[in-house]
């Protein structure tokens, strides 16, 4: 373990993505499962995200699943990655952010998305469209305001007002922008767009206003990383997501991952191919070496503080291997490198 990457928290999000031949409860259920592995082996945070009307994706519900990992754990940080804002009144997220900070003091994080729903048929149902992601930086600042007790209303937000429930900012598109003139610390992705990435991180800090929620800027990279005992088995993590993404690219359907074996007797056409093979690029995958080389090298190019990593396979004990695997290159403290440095001493709740 290097100086920087010992410096770095390390974080999860769980999209509680359905595998074929098991169901969308079962995918939730894992989801808590896994919480609890990671928090065993010392990750900072375990975030669940948000996805409406997918049928790959069991997790529609944050908050509610956030509750459920709250519950069954005792120690890891728990939240969002995240409820997407233009979908919810801001008033209805501050209350079940407080009702979550009540019930969990001092292990809720708030991260928030500006994404609108998959399909135009999901944006219907939820009745919103596309606009509706445009004002995600008067959302943001409504949501933090029920927070503060300035709501011009005369309503109040309860429990919400008063409790300080750290807020995130996905930075896709222009979330950098939006981050950094609210003060908010920011989660950008993914790793295969490098130079993209560096992009937004730099705009991030050029323009970021110190608030009450963060003095300096604070930055998480978010994608996939895969570890294993050789680099071919660490591509095989890789398979069932990649798959997925190129069918849902072409066939305009997210569905269940599959099998890595199944995969590959598969026949595709040029232009899924094409994007299945684009799908295993990019990513940080190979041994523990491998990988933490390339960590260390990301690291450098972006300041991180975090990364906060998204994996999603079909084989769950190959899954919690790689975890295993990638807790002992960051040398966290539930494996056998022992306790790690605080990157910041405890001091702050983040």
């Amino acid at each position: 373990m290097t100086p920087l990457i010992a410096r770095t928290r390390f974080s999860v999000l769980d999209r509680s993505r359905i595998r074929e031949g098991h169901t969308g409860p079962e995918a939730l259920r894992d989801t808590v499962r896994l919480a609890r592995e990671v928090e065993r082996l010392g990750y900072h945070r375990f975030w669940v995200s948000e996805h409406h009307g997918v049928p790959g994706v069991a997790g529609s519900a944050p908050t509610v699943l956030a509750a459920a990992v709250a519950a069954a754990t005792g120690t890891i940080r728990v939240g969002t990655g995240g409820v997407m804002l233009p979908n919810h009144q801001p008033l209805v997220v501050a209350e079940q952010f407080g009702v979550l900070e009540s019930l969990f003091p001092g292990r809720v994080d708030m991260g928030l998305g500006r994404s609108v729903g998959f399909t135009d048929g999901v944006r219907r149902a939820l009745g919103r469209d596309k606009d509706d992601a445009e004002d995600f930086g008067a959302q943001i600042d409504e949501l933090l305001g029920w927070f503060r007790g300035t709501s011009p209303t005369g309503v109040r937000a309860r429990p919400a007002e008063g409790l300080a429930v750290p807020p995130f900012v996905l930075a896709m598109g222009e979330g950098a922008a939006i981050a950094a003139r609210a003060g908010l610390p920011m989660v950008i992705g993914d790793l295969r767009g490098r130079d993209r990435m560096r992009r937004g991180i730099d705009d991030y800090r050029a323009r970021f206003r110190p608030s009450a929620w963060a003095s300096e800027p604070y930055v998480v990279i978010s994608g996939t990383v895969a570890v294993a005992g050789t680099s071919e088995q660490a591509r095989r993590l890789l398979i069932p997501e990649a798959w997925s993404m190129a069918h849902s690219r072409t066939r305009g359907t997210f569905p269940p991952l599959p099998p890595a074996e199944r995969v590959g007797s598969l026949l595709m056409t040029a232009k899924e191919r094409d994007l299945y093979e684009s799908g295993l690029r990019g990513h940080l995958a190979g041994t523990e070496e491998q990988v933490a080389d390339e960590l260390e090298r990301v690291l450098k190019e972006t300041g991180a503080q975090e990364v906060l990593v998204t994996t999603s396979t079909h084989d769950r004990a190959a899954l919690l291997d790689s975890y295993r695997r990638l807790a002992a290159v960051a040398g966290l403290p539930g494996t056998d490198g022992g306790a790690r440095p605080d990157p910041d001493g405890g001091a702050a709740r983040r």
